[in-house]
């Protein structure tokens, strides 16, 4: 497995598979969605699946699909696959907020190699989700958690993002939904992109991005650059006819430790 100047390992590609998605969580998405790039801009399936090759030939073992929502993405099943046939990965996940997960849909996802999924949740109070997603409908997201479990992508775990106004009584409520429905549930505290200083322990049991003294991922934007950090402006575009040099550039480039970015928004990078 590849190491950078930090003798970290890295082993865990993020793909953020599109910048688009269907709701517009104020966390994560302007409220008047985000200017449309054009197709040629962003990454095909097969150049996605190249990459993950590479990568995987370099000894990056573990791959996750994210966004934007990945589900808004046609045929995001066959991508899956392609990934699946290079042969590399261990598992294959994905992140989505699961209001367009439909049981055909989860059932080709496993059936093309998806491993398992995490879907996001802040809240079961449907009045607060509607809020939170500028219009989702809860219901939706509980529609396609069932569809998950039927398709057996276990384990199959809830991300729930917790602000300071997140009450314990939505916390509480979301445990026992988890425990009675067989899902793991990670809270996570709300953080910024813009001021790394933000990710502090907090005084209740949140997990948090992962330490930077820990952090063994590279992440590929959809439009074919990658981030050696998540908190960093810096960005590395993937040369196709030299995967591996912008691969060995990228983990080269990677900090000691994170600060900010300010170039791309949570929709842009997957977190």
């Amino acid at each position: 497995m590849p190491t950078d100047r930090y003798n970290r390992t890295i082993h865990y590609l993020r793909v953020s598979v599109t910048d688009k998605c269907n709701y517009r969580c104020t966390y994560c998405m302007p409220a008047e969605g985000i200017p449309l790039k054009p197709h040629k801009a962003m990454l095909r399936y097969e150049s996605i699946a190249l990459i993950a090759g590479v990568a995987g030939a370099l000894g990056f073992n573990q791959i996750r699909l994210t966004g934007g929502e990945p589900l808004v993405k046609k045929n995001i099943e066959s991508l899956v696959e392609m990934i699946r046939l290079t042969g590399k990965y261990r598992e294959i996940t994905m992140t989505t907020n699961g209001s367009l997960l439909t049981p055909e849909k989860a059932r080709h996802l496993k059936q093309n190699g998806l491993s398992r999924i995490n879907i996001s949740l802040d809240t079961l109070d449907p009045k607060r989700f509607a809020e939170i997603t500028r219009g989702g409908a809860v219901r939706d997201v509980l529609k396609g958690i069932d569809a998950a479990k039927s398709a057996e992508l276990d384990p199959v775990k809830i991300n729930m993002v917790v602000f300071a106004e997140t009450t314990e009584e939505e916390i509480s409520a979301m445990k026992s939904f988890c425990a009675n429905h067989g899902l793991v549930l990670q809270t996570i505290k709300h953080f910024s992109l813009y001021n790394r200083e933000h990710v502090l322990p907090a005084p209740r049991d949140f997990d948090r991005p992962l330490p930077c003294t820990r952090c063994n991922r590279l992440r590929l934007t959809a439009d074919g650059y990658l981030k050696p950090c998540l908190f960093s402006n810096q960005e590395i575009k993937v040369d196709l006819n030299n995967i591996e040099t912008s691969i060995s550039h990228a983990i080269a480039a990677r900090p000691e430790f994170g600060t900010a970015c300010v170039n791309r928004g949570m929709h842009q990078v997957g977190g």
